[in-house]
């Protein structure tokens, strides 16, 4: 199942969610220019080890604190990046819109911490270094899934050497995500110990600290479980994300987007 847009179009122009964006791209481009034997270095420096945050094993480099943070911007691969990114650029305007540019901002890192802290207690002496942004982004999903359950999500849907595009609830597109990471995090355990290569508790952690914080930090006036807001031209409608008795602008008009495609 791949998300390719939702229907909710967006009040704020989310510049935080770009920026994010381009800082994991350009820092991947940098990766791919290293020679092997200085990626993994450089993976080795920046990434987020547990073991040298909860453990005796002395870090070379950065300050395992430091860490947390420089992980986030870090990309095993081409699909690893992409897939990161298609996600936040479909449900993260929507969350950016939720709670403002700077909320955002410190939502997106809040996130991202409890994901690498919740991964290295799974496995506190893990010297594996753990990079990429998908426990961030987890945490927009569990926000967006609390704000948007009911909100139309276009998905491809392979069938072997057919697909399907289908438009379902984000509830259960976000919400089957989340037991995924719980199937393959079960299944990782028992074949290989939970020496898997993806951090699926930084998943878990990252969702779960998304649902409660935008319960904490989301705008005055944002409401829970709303429906994505009807492209209807003239339609008066209230809802979070417009004031009160706004109209719709008809098609054409820039000031209300209808998605990150649009």
């Amino acid at each position: 199942m791949i998300p390719l847009r939702d229907d909710n179009p967006t009040e704020l122009r989310p510049y935080v969610m770009v920026t994010v964006m381009a800082a994991c791209v350009l820092t991947f481009l940098y990766q791919v220019t290293l020679p092997g034997v200085v990626e993994q270095r450089f993976v080795a420096e920046f990434g987020f080890t547990p073991a040298h945050f909860f453990g005796d094993a002395g870090s070379r480099g950065l300050p395992a604190t430091a860490t947390l943070f420089t992980s986030m911007f870090l990309h095993g691969g081409w699909v690893h990046v992409i897939g990161n990114m298609l996600y936040l650029w479909i449900f993260g305007n929507n969350v950016e819109d939720a709670l403002g540019h700077m909320r955002f901002a410190m939502f997106y890192v809040a996130c991202g911490l409890a994901a690498a802290i919740a991964q290295g207690y799974a496995d506190p002496s893990s010297t594996l270094p753990m990079i990429g942004a998908s426990g961030a982004i987890a945490g927009v999903l569990g926000a967006y899934l609390l704000l948007y359950p009911r909100a139309k999500v276009l998905v491809l849907i392979p069938l072997g050497i057919f697909s399907q595009l289908v438009r379902i609830p984000a509830l259960f597109v976000l919400g089957f995500w989340f037991l995924l990471q719980f199937v393959q995090q079960a299944m990782t355990s028992a074949v290989a110990g939970g020496q898997g290569g993806v951090a699926y508790w930084a998943h878990i952690g990252g969702f779960v600290a998304g649902a409660i914080l935008i319960l904490l930090m989301r705008r005055r006036g944002i409401g829970l479980f709303h429906r994505a807001q009807p492209h209807v031209s003239g339609e008066r409608i209230e809802g979070p994300l417009y004031r009160r008795n706004s109209r719709i602008p008809d098609s054409g008009s820039g000031s209300h987007r209808r998605g990150p495609w649009a």
